[in-house]
């Protein structure tokens, strides 16, 4: 079964810091390019960041530049979300995905199932 396990998500106070990770099973992440998405209470599903799977380009939407890091460990199989200076507007469940593709300027479209999400919770 093809799936991602997200996990890493929490309560941390505003200024604080998480690192969330998203494990792939079923197949091998490396061919892929992976892609970070979050829904706050109410709203829809948005795309938070992305790497590609060739060139380790990375894309990040401006309300998380400077802020979040996306990184990806491919002998774990494994991508990852550094998230520092948390703000109480980063607040959502957070899922990856995989990407047609991830470019510099743009997130392409996301394919395939959704894992659980893990929940990130800035408040003080």
């Amino acid at each position: 079964q093809l799936q991602f396990v997200e996990s890493g998500g929490g309560l941390v106070q505003p200024g604080g810091s998480l690192r969330l990770s998203c494990a792939a099973s079923g197949f091998t992440l490396s061919g892929y390019a992976v892609g970070w998405f979050r829904q706050a209470p109410g709203k829809e599903r948005k795309g938070v960041s992305c790497v590609s799977s060739s060139d380790g380009t990375t894309y990040y939407v401006d309300s998380v530049k400077g802020r979040f890091t996306i990184s990806r460990d491919n002998a774990k199989n494994t991508v990852y979300l550094q998230m520092n200076s948390l703000k109480p507007e980063d607040t959502a469940d957070y899922y990856c995905a995989r990407m047609l593709y991830c470019g510099l300027a743009t997130m392409g479209p996301h394919f395939g199932s959704w894992g659980q999400g893990t929940q990130v919770t800035v408040s003080s």
